[in-house]
């Protein structure tokens, strides 16, 4: 994976359509857009964003199917409830974090993370082939050479990570890698924002993981993946108490 670009999941921002469907989107995650909120009628959005009719229905058609917006005829567009939002799409992901990053989501992406990736190590010290421990040694060395703060940091450790849920053998967990793509690059970003030298710091932890994998020690596995979590978690937290700025949406007046 490219440390440049964003998921090959994530919806583009290349089209206009696409860029509608994000700034409405960000705009329900943050709340400005409460649950239950009926948006104006297609005309009078329409005119309000400055896209064409085609254009807004088509961002409306994104954001329904990620389970943000509800389109009833006679009724309009109402916003859903937190509840009924896909929480592993990457686009609703990376819209949590961009709209403000909250201790809450953190809180609950590493509690998933700890219940899925502990246990994706161990499998994978029982597991794994030649070739998947190949490609976790490839990820790790290309984590030691990735510059300080730079793209790559991001897309050597998640390029670790997944690979230890490939090689885990369980094809369900290898495709949840995949679906939280997003919000680990982002908490990647963030725990780097706050400590630059983190993703140096952390090697150690890493190296702990890869090597109780290459012995085929699945409980060295599981706790030394605990424990690298344990610490990316603290190192995100730590960023989220740092000033952010927000960007003035695009498209409203």
């Amino acid at each position: 994976m490219s440390g440049t670009r964003r998921s090959s999941k994530t919806y583009s921002k290349r089209s206009l359509h696409g860029l509608v469907a994000h700034d409405l989107g960000v705009r329900i995650i943050s709340g400005e857009l409460p649950a239950e909120t009926l948006l104006p009628s297609e005309a009078d959005l329409s005119i309000a964003l400055h896209v064409s009719r085609t254009a807004l229905r088509e961002a409306i058609k994104v954001l329904a199917a990620k389970g943000l917006l509800e389109s009833k005829p006679k009724v309009g567009t109402r916003v859903r409830a937190r509840g009924e939002w896909n929480m592993l799409d990457p686009d609703v992901l990376a819209w949590h974090f961009e709209a403000a990053p909250v201790e809450d989501l953190v809180e609950s992406l590493f509690e998933m993370r700890q219940i899925i990736e502990p246990s994706g190590a161990a499998m994978a010290a029982q597991r794994r082939s030649k070739a998947e421990l190949a490609a976790i040694q490839e990820a790790y060395e290309a984590m030691e050479q990735a510059p300080s703060g730079s793209d790559a940091v991001v897309a050597t450790d998640l390029r670790f990570h997944q690979a230890i849920l490939t090689a885990s053998g369980n094809q369900f967990m290898g495709s949840l890698g995949s679906l939280i793509e997003t919000a680990l690059a982002v908490s990647f970003r963030l725990s780097s924002s706050a400590r630059p030298d983190a993703h140096v710091t952390s090697l150690p932890g890493h190296k702990a993981v890869l090597r109780a994998i290459e012995k085929r020690d699945p409980e060295t596995a599981r706790s030394a993946m605990r424990r690298l979590l344990k610490n990316a978690k603290a190192d995100v937290l730590a960023a989220l108490k740092l000033p952010k700025k927000r960007e003035p949406a695009a498209f409203y007046n």
